[in-house]
């Protein structure tokens, strides 16, 4: 499962294949439009922490938290992502995705009473939990508590990203690279989403996409699509989102969605 992230052949061949940069690319963008929100969450539960030192802290101990556990997810998700019924089933995932976010965007009424029940429901377990003696203190409670988080976000973005390449490296390097900048650069990502509101839903619908292509590599369809043409298909996306984008605002001015 984890020789090809120890073979330097597979490294140099990555790191020197154009192709191979274009799909590390396409996974850059999906991590940091996927994930972006799931850093504002991330960064708010250290604001538990008494002082920016210890925040920033717990968030490069969480960072390097990422790393391993996406090393370790990669190498077992490149070995399960073979048998078809597990691509079965992260197609049905990723379809699930994607159709619940179009839904909730036609019914945000309805989208919001249910996260406020969930809320409800989260703030009820926690009254009625009884206090208990901590083993652990703030900060490394603080840690264990964001990378629980980033292991519960992060299930979308490399399901995702396995179906786009088979090459655990090419999934690892786009990952981590991802990860920094989502970290990084979460604000600039936010006000970016938050002037072109189109790249939220662009991003749903590559994971539709990335789904038809999981689905359509299954017996009896058996059609791969080559990574190229895959690449080539996600930043057109990009580019006519940015387009319909820029003529929406044209014609009715800039308003979200």
């Amino acid at each position: 499962m984890y020789a090809p992230f120890f073979d330097g052949n597979n490294w140099l061949h990555v790191l020197t294949s154009s192709n191979d940069w274009v799909i590390i690319l396409t996974l850059i963008l999906m991590e940091c439009l996927l994930s972006v929100d799931n850093a504002v969450v991330l960064a708010a539960q250290t604001q538990v922490l008494p002082n920016k030192s210890e925040q920033r802290k717990s968030l490069v101990y969480g960072l390097w938290g990422a790393y391993l556990f996406r090393f370790i997810v990669i190498g077992i998700g490149t070995y399960l992502i073979n048998f078809w019924e597990i691509k079965l089933l992260g197609s049905i995932y990723l379809f699930y995705l994607c159709i619940k976010f179009f839904y909730d965007q036609r019914h945000p009424q309805q989208a919001a009473e249910h996260e406020k029940e969930k809320k409800a429901e989260r703030a009820a377990h926690h009254k009625n939990k009884k206090p208990k003696k901590h083993v652990l203190s703030l900060f490394w409670r603080t840690v264990v508590s964001i990378e629980a988080m980033d292991i519960v976000f992060s299930i979308d973005s490399v399901l995702a990203a396995l179906a786009v390449s088979d090459n655990p490296v090419v999934v690892l390097i786009g990952g981590m690279i991802g990860i920094l900048c989502m970290r990084g650069v979460a604000e600039i990502i936010i006000k970016l989403m938050d002037i072109i509101p189109e790249l939220q839903p662009m991003a749903y619908v590559l994971i539709g996409i990335i789904a038809l292509k999981l689905l359509l590599e299954l017996p009896p369809f058996n059609i791969e699509i080559p990574n190229a043409a895959f690449a080539a298909i996600v930043f057109s996306v990009l580019g006519l989102t940015i387009a319909f984008h820029f003529v929406r605002v044209k014609k009715h001015g800039q308003k979200h969605l």
